[in-house]
Protein backbone atom coordinates (compact mmCIF):
# COMPACT_ATOMS: atom_id res chain seq x y z
CA UNK A 1 0.00 0.00 0.00
CA UNK A 2 1.50 3.04 -1.44
CA UNK A 3 0.87 5.74 1.56
CA UNK A 4 2.41 8.96 -0.06
CA UNK A 5 0.47 12.25 0.66
CA UNK A 6 1.46 15.45 1.02
CA UNK A 7 2.85 16.05 4.76
CA UNK A 8 -0.04 17.99 6.80
CA UNK A 9 1.06 21.67 8.38
CA UNK A 10 1.74 21.62 11.89
CA UNK A 11 -1.47 21.03 13.66
CA UNK A 12 -0.87 24.34 16.38
CA UNK A 13 -1.06 26.30 12.80
CA UNK A 14 -4.95 25.88 12.73
CA UNK A 15 -5.67 27.52 16.28
CA UNK A 16 -5.97 30.87 17.92
CA UNK A 17 -2.48 32.35 18.55
CA UNK A 18 -2.09 32.18 22.44
CA UNK A 19 -0.86 35.38 24.22
CA UNK A 20 2.56 34.11 25.79
CA UNK A 21 4.64 31.31 24.97
CA UNK A 22 5.19 28.25 26.99
CA UNK A 23 8.73 26.62 26.64
CA UNK A 24 8.29 22.76 26.39
CA UNK A 25 11.67 20.50 26.73
CA UNK A 26 12.32 17.12 27.53
CA UNK A 27 15.40 15.19 28.61
CA UNK A 28 14.60 12.74 26.68
CA UNK A 29 14.89 14.30 22.90
CA UNK A 30 15.46 17.45 21.37
CA UNK A 31 12.91 19.30 19.49
CA UNK A 32 12.67 18.23 15.87
CA UNK A 33 14.70 14.61 17.13
CA UNK A 34 13.88 11.01 17.38
CA UNK A 35 11.67 9.99 20.57
CA UNK A 36 13.49 7.22 22.31
CA UNK A 37 12.67 3.62 21.09
CA UNK A 38 10.90 2.84 24.25
CA UNK A 39 8.25 5.54 23.01
CA UNK A 40 7.09 3.33 20.76
CA UNK A 41 3.84 1.18 21.03
CA UNK A 42 5.36 -2.17 21.30
CA UNK A 43 8.67 -1.08 22.78
CA UNK A 44 7.37 0.16 26.30
CA UNK A 45 5.26 2.40 25.14
CA UNK A 46 6.66 4.97 27.43
CA UNK A 47 5.90 8.50 27.76
CA UNK A 48 8.84 11.00 27.70
CA UNK A 49 10.00 13.22 30.14
CA UNK A 50 8.28 16.65 29.50
CA UNK A 51 9.23 20.28 31.31
CA UNK A 52 7.60 23.52 30.80
CA UNK A 53 8.19 27.07 32.13
CA UNK A 54 7.52 30.56 31.52
CA UNK A 55 3.29 30.26 32.54
CA UNK A 56 1.97 33.59 33.43
CA UNK A 57 0.66 34.63 36.39
CA UNK A 58 -3.01 33.85 36.48
CA UNK A 59 -2.13 30.08 35.89
CA UNK A 60 -4.45 27.44 37.24
CA UNK A 61 -3.89 24.14 35.65
CA UNK A 62 -2.61 22.85 32.10
CA UNK A 63 -3.70 20.52 29.40
CA UNK A 64 -1.26 18.27 27.91
CA UNK A 65 -1.37 16.59 24.39
CA UNK A 66 0.76 14.53 22.44
CA UNK A 67 -0.49 14.62 18.70
CA UNK A 68 0.63 12.76 15.49
CA UNK A 69 -0.28 15.23 12.38
CA UNK A 70 1.23 12.69 10.04
CA UNK A 71 -1.17 9.62 11.02
CA UNK A 72 -2.70 8.67 7.53
CA UNK A 73 -6.31 9.43 9.00
CA UNK A 74 -8.33 12.74 9.02
CA UNK A 75 -7.25 14.68 11.67
CA UNK A 76 -4.15 13.36 12.65
CA UNK A 77 -4.02 11.02 16.14
CA UNK A 78 -4.12 11.76 19.61
CA UNK A 79 -1.66 9.74 21.36
CA UNK A 80 -2.01 11.46 24.97
CA UNK A 81 -4.14 13.73 26.76
CA UNK A 82 -4.48 15.32 30.06
CA UNK A 83 -6.31 18.15 31.90
CA UNK A 84 -6.51 19.42 34.91
CA UNK A 85 -2.75 19.11 35.44
CA UNK A 86 -1.69 21.47 38.42
CA UNK A 87 -0.34 25.00 38.52
CA UNK A 88 2.29 24.01 40.69
CA UNK A 89 3.13 20.48 38.00
CA UNK A 90 5.70 21.87 35.50
CA UNK A 91 7.63 18.35 34.91
CA UNK A 92 6.15 14.81 34.11
CA UNK A 93 8.93 12.01 34.86
CA UNK A 94 9.68 9.25 31.72
CA UNK A 95 6.28 7.23 32.39
CA UNK A 96 4.28 9.66 33.63
CA UNK A 97 1.28 8.77 30.95
CA UNK A 98 1.61 4.93 32.19
CA UNK A 99 -1.91 3.65 33.41
CA UNK A 100 -2.89 4.03 36.39
CA UNK A 101 -0.03 6.67 37.11
CA UNK A 102 -1.48 9.45 39.03
CA UNK A 103 -0.86 12.85 37.84
CA UNK A 104 -0.46 15.66 40.22
CA UNK A 105 -1.11 14.00 43.12
CA UNK A 106 -4.05 12.51 41.44
CA UNK A 107 -5.77 15.69 40.62
CA UNK A 108 -4.99 15.84 36.98
CA UNK A 109 -7.39 13.18 34.79
CA UNK A 110 -5.99 11.43 31.69
CA UNK A 111 -8.25 11.08 28.82
CA UNK A 112 -8.97 8.37 25.99
CA UNK A 113 -6.24 8.25 23.01
CA UNK A 114 -7.26 7.30 19.86
CA UNK A 115 -6.36 3.81 20.94
CA UNK A 116 -9.17 4.26 23.39
CA UNK A 117 -7.07 3.94 26.46
CA UNK A 118 -6.48 6.52 29.05
CA UNK A 119 -2.74 6.16 28.90
CA UNK A 120 -0.21 7.35 26.51
CA UNK A 121 -0.06 5.57 23.59
CA UNK A 122 3.30 4.70 21.94
CA UNK A 123 4.12 5.96 18.69
CA UNK A 124 2.96 3.17 15.91
CA UNK A 125 3.60 5.09 12.54
CA UNK A 126 3.03 2.55 9.74
CA UNK A 127 6.27 0.92 8.48
CA UNK A 128 7.97 2.30 5.91
CA UNK A 129 6.01 5.54 6.15
CA UNK A 130 8.96 7.54 6.84
CA UNK A 131 9.33 9.57 10.08
CA UNK A 132 5.81 11.27 12.15
CA UNK A 133 5.80 14.09 14.32
CA UNK A 134 5.01 13.88 18.04
CA UNK A 135 3.96 16.80 18.65
CA UNK A 136 3.78 17.35 22.74
CA UNK A 137 1.91 20.29 23.28
CA UNK A 138 1.26 22.16 26.34
CA UNK A 139 -1.40 24.95 27.53
CA UNK A 140 -1.65 27.01 30.93
CA UNK A 141 -4.80 27.83 31.51
CA UNK A 142 -6.76 30.36 33.76
CA UNK A 143 -9.34 27.40 35.24
CA UNK A 144 -9.21 24.36 36.79
CA UNK A 145 -10.64 22.69 34.41
CA UNK A 146 -12.39 20.81 37.08
CA UNK A 147 -15.77 20.41 34.58
CA UNK A 148 -13.49 17.89 32.90
CA UNK A 149 -13.29 14.19 33.30
CA UNK A 150 -12.49 10.61 31.75
CA UNK A 151 -15.13 10.46 29.13
CA UNK A 152 -14.63 14.40 28.06
CA UNK A 153 -13.25 13.79 24.42
CA UNK A 154 -9.71 15.13 23.30
CA UNK A 155 -11.35 17.46 21.13
CA UNK A 156 -14.09 18.92 24.02
CA UNK A 157 -11.32 19.46 25.94
CA UNK A 158 -9.95 21.69 23.88
CA UNK A 159 -12.87 23.32 22.28
CA UNK A 160 -13.92 24.39 25.96
CA UNK A 161 -10.84 25.43 27.23
CA UNK A 162 -10.06 27.89 23.89
CA UNK A 163 -11.31 31.23 26.14
CA UNK A 164 -9.01 30.19 29.09
CA UNK A 165 -5.25 29.99 27.30
CA UNK A 166 -3.01 31.86 29.10
CA UNK A 167 0.04 30.48 27.24
CA UNK A 168 0.94 27.49 25.16
CA UNK A 169 3.74 25.48 23.80
CA UNK A 170 5.35 22.44 22.11
CA UNK A 171 8.31 19.98 21.92
CA UNK A 172 7.86 17.70 18.91
CA UNK A 173 9.43 14.58 18.65
CA UNK A 174 9.87 12.39 15.40
CA UNK A 175 9.35 8.13 14.99
CA UNK A 176 10.39 6.10 12.32
CA UNK A 177 9.76 1.93 12.38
Amino acid sequence: MDLKRTPPPHPLDHLPAAPTELTVTSEDFADGQPLPQSAGFGFGNTSPQLSWSGAPEGTQSYLLLCHDPDAPVVGGFNHWAVAGIPADVTSLAPGAGDFGQPIGEGRAVTLANDYGTRDFGGAAPPEGDGPHRYVFTVWALDSDTSGLDAATSVAKAQFSTLGNVLARGSVTGTYQL
